[in-house]
């Protein structure tokens, strides 16, 4: 049975490119070994085959669960070639398999196709195929390992001169294992959404599985020179799908990242506006229409708007579309376009990007550095907002108004970089502080944005003030109310600089650094 040049095992789910792999094995001397569907389709085309139950002396069993997994299967793949392994394979007439031709079942092609029952999903899962491709490429100077039909001509060409060596099987074995780790990887996060896994205990797991896949393709990276793309976890679907405008880039995606989670701070019962530029938030503002939210954002800080990305947290309008047709903007994005809007942006420009959001429920946050990968729970610490729950520790209470505008500018300021500081009046910001390494110099920027527009404001500062300096600077300009977390050896000091300034003081227990 087992020809001088040994067995090509074949089984294979993708047949793409299978038959002129096949007929070029067989000429090369090889005896073709298969099952199944496998078998039959090499049949069809009038190859012969020696069915993998004649090796084993066993049928298939279980509707097809087990063919390959045998003794004389794998001990073929993994003999050594060595006297002693050579003795055992005589001895228990165990036919040398030199080529394994695998790849699995579509796992993830099947359940991308729609709803899947779990028992489904179950009977999906390939294990005689992962076993034989791990065995193969385990002993890949003996065995050349093959899983993907791109490799098929090439891998028949240096097997009939004779010159596949061994960095290429090596390759070949890598390719294998990454393809069964990728495999498995799919499994275990299809697996788990069908209920939450582990105790529970934490959101931050001892390993993490990640399987990324390529979602798009960027214009570029940070910088023209550099390439990049946008990966997203296997089977979730991007929850932005652009309409209009050219290809994103790099810094289009991190900016419409900020402007996105930024917007989702405010209820979309009332209009809410976001304009980000270079990841910090440049206005930010609720209105009772759309058109005046973004209008108010805008005027925070007209400057920096341009070439911003905008979000906008309910369906965009005609009279916002008009009031934005002046503005150079990179990235508009929103839950839905009315479709008399879509078409008067479309006709704006070619280089508008718009891109409408879907629901995103961001759980963990992952950041790469040169020594790995860091993660952290999302910033959802301080949701409730309720000012019955902050702490008035200055003389004077802030005003009911005042209340309005400290509440508003806390939520803006937790999607600042930090040192960040946010000048509000009202519902919309007139002054933002971004990215500063000392506070004080932050409350500067802040004030200095807002120009006349700080008198009366009130301030938001992610972190507390180490020192009195910031919250002179802020009354000189004329801000009436600070909200901070907190929690500084100055405190009192602070506190009492801004009883004698007439400031007053609200403490939340809650920072909010981004860096």
């Amino acid at each position: 049975m087992c020809h001088e040049q040994g067995m090509a095992l074949l089984s294979v789910s993708n047949k793409e490119g299978l038959i002129p792999f096949a007929q070029k094995l067989h000429r090369l001397g090889y005896t073709l070994l298969a099952s199944g569907g496998t078998a039959q389709t090499l049949r069809a085309a009038h190859l012969p085959v020696v069915d993998v139950s004649e090796v084993t002396g066993f049928p298939e069993i279980l509707g097809g669960r087990v063919k390959t997994l045998h003794p004389r299967i794998h001990g073929g793949i993994l003999s050594r070639r060595t006297p002693e392994d050579n003795e055992v394979m005589a001895r228990y007439d165990i036919p040398r398999i030199d080529v394994v031709v695998v790849n699995l079942y579509p796992f993830r092609s099947v359940w991308e196709t729609g709803e899947v029952r779990l028992e489904e999903a179950l009977e999906l899962i390939d294990i005689g195929g992962v076993a034989l491709l791990r065995a193969a490429a385990k002993n890949y100077k003996h065995v050349v390992v093959v899983c993907d039909p791109a490799d098929y001509e090439w891998v028949a060409d240096a097997l009939s001169m004779n010159s596949l060596d061994e960095t290429q099987r090596r390759k070949l074995a890598a390719k294998a294992f990454h393809h069964t780790a990728v495999y498995d990887a799919m499994i275990a996060a299809h697996l788990e959404r069908f209920g939450e896994t582990g105790n529970g205990a934490s959101s931050l797991p001892q390993e993490l599985i990640l399987v990324l896949e390529k979602a798009q393709t960027l214009r570029y990276g940070e910088n023209p020179h550099q390439q990049a793309a946008l990966y997203t976890p296997w089977g979730v679907p991007v929850p932005f799908r652009q309409l209009h405008g050219k290809e994103m880039s790099y810094n289009n995606w991190l900016d419409l990242d900020a402007a996105w989670q930024a917007v989702q701070e405010f209820d979309s019962e009332r209009p809410a506006v976001v304009i980000v530029k270079h990841g910090n938030p440049c206005g930010a503002a609720v209105a009772d229409t759309l058109c005046d939210a973004y209008r108010q954002a805008l005027a925070s800080d007209s400057v920096s708007a341009f070439g911003s990305i905008v979000a906008v947290n309910q369906p965009l309008d005609v009279p916002t579309a008009e009031a934005m047709r002046e503005l150079f903007i990179e990235v508009l994005v929103a839950p839905e376009f009315l479709p008399e809007a879509l078409t008067l942006l479309q006709r704006k420009s070619r280089s508008l990007r718009l891109v409408q959001a879907g629901p995103v429920d961001i759980k963990v946050n992952w950041r790469t550095v040169v020594a790995g990968w860091l993660a952290q729970t999302s910033d959802k610490g301080d949701e409730s907002d309720h000012r019955e729950q902050w702490q008035v520790v200055t003389r004077r209470a802030p005003t009911p108004e005042e209340w309005v505008g400290l509440r508003f500018a806390w939520r803006v300021v937790k999607h600042v970089k930090s040192n960040a500081i946010v000048l509000a009046r009202g519902t919309a910001t007139v002054g933002i502080g971004a990215g500063q390494m000392s506070r004080v110099d932050a409350v500067r920027l802040a004030v200095w944005k807002a120009g006349d527009r700080a008198r009366g404001a009130v301030l938001a500062s992610d972190a507390f003030f180490p020192f009195p300096d910031g919250v002179e600077v802020a009354a000189a300009a004329g801000v009436k109310a600070v909200v901070q977390p907190g929690g500084s050896k100055r405190d009192d000091e602070v506190i009492a600089t801004a009883d004698r300034l007439g400031v007053a003081m609200v403490f939340t227990g809650t920072r909010h650094f981004r860096h």
